[in-house]
């Protein structure tokens, strides 16, 4: 009666309902922290399941890798296409080893590798060898620590035979356009000469000529379109034979499609210091200078 009188009543039935719904969400929470438990545990397992897969997936990796390699032979470690500052760099460091009176060799390589040469890159080189010679023409250094190995190819691939000494012998102008030197692009029906001063462009002149494409017709009418074709062809090469004998430079370095320039040499009775085989497209100024950035390009290839 009092408690009612004092609403005690009340509030002890709020009190309970209360306590309830506290009890409730505590079982709730506890509930709730069981399941993230569980939760967190699982996860955790699951993790480290897919760390040890992944482990296992990278070690068979490398086992197919060593299969591999044991199946293919011993592969390039490393590639690079060098050029200006860049290639200079490597030259430099190439230049600054150091080794006994006979620890450093150079050996130019042209299309096999010479038998003086061979026994000796094949102490230090072992199978790898043969990745010299799949190189090709190319300058090969290696030291007999077998610290260096690696081939590079020159726009120049110097005369000489190949040399042990206690340094490599690295010379600039194998690798890099020094002093004055004129160079040609010849294709079929394009022409472009450019004079150079250590690199620096100071003379052009290009043209184009009217030569005849690919014709698929057969008889006689192939016949007179290949001769029509030919003479088209010998007129250019006169052309070009032109203007390389006014140019202002004495060394030359001939690039474009291989048998043209060779076609080139032999009727114009020219002597360039090297000749390369380039894929220059595009007007003839632009081709000339797509040319030049390919011939004095230099592939390094760690072995």
């Amino acid at each position: 009666m009092l408690d009612e009188l004092l609403g005690r009543t009340t509030l002890k039935e709020r009190i309970d309902e209360l306590e309830s719904e506290n009890e409730r969400l505590q079982s709730r929470y506890e509930a709730e922290s069981e399941r993230r438990a569980e939760a967190a545990t699982a996860r955790q397992k699951a993790e480290e399941r897919v760390n040890r897969l992944e482990d296992r997936i990278a070690q068979l990796e490398g086992e197919l890798d060593r299969v591999d390699d044991a199946e293919s032979g011993p592969t390039v470690r490393r590639r690079e296409a060098l050029r200006g500052d860049r290639l200079a760099d490597v030259l430099d460091r190439l230049a600054s080893v150091r080794t006994g009176p006979e620890g450093a060799l150079t050996a130019p390589i042209g299309d096999e590798i010479p038998d003086a040469v061979r026994d000796d890159l094949g102490e230090v080189l072992g199978d790898r060898i043969a990745l010299v010679e799949d190189a090709g023409s190319c300058l090969c250094y290696a030291d007999d620590a077998g610290l260096v190995s690696a081939t590079l190819d020159p726009p120049i691939l110097p005369d000489r035979e190949p040399a042990w000494d206690d340094r490599f012998a690295v010379d600039r102008e194998w690798f890099l356009p020094t002093g004055r030197y004129a160079l040609a692009l010849v294709r079929t029906d394009l022409f472009a000469l450019g004079s150079y001063e250590d690199g620096d462009r100071i003379d052009y002149r290009g043209f184009e000529s009217d030569v005849k494409g690919n014709h698929s017709k057969g008889g006689f009418s192939q016949a007179r379109f290949e001769r029509i074709r030919d003479e088209q062809i010998d007129a250019h090469l006169d052309r070009c034979a032109e203007a390389l004998a006014d140019r202002s430079a004495d060394r030359l370095f001939l690039v474009g499609q291989r048998g043209v320039v060779d076609a080139l040499v032999a009727e114009a009775d020219l002597n360039p210091v090297a000749i390369d085989a380039v894929d220059a497209t595009g007007d003839p100024e632009s081709a000339l200078e797509d040319a030049r950035r390919s011939f004095w390009t230099t592939e390094l290839r760690v072995i």
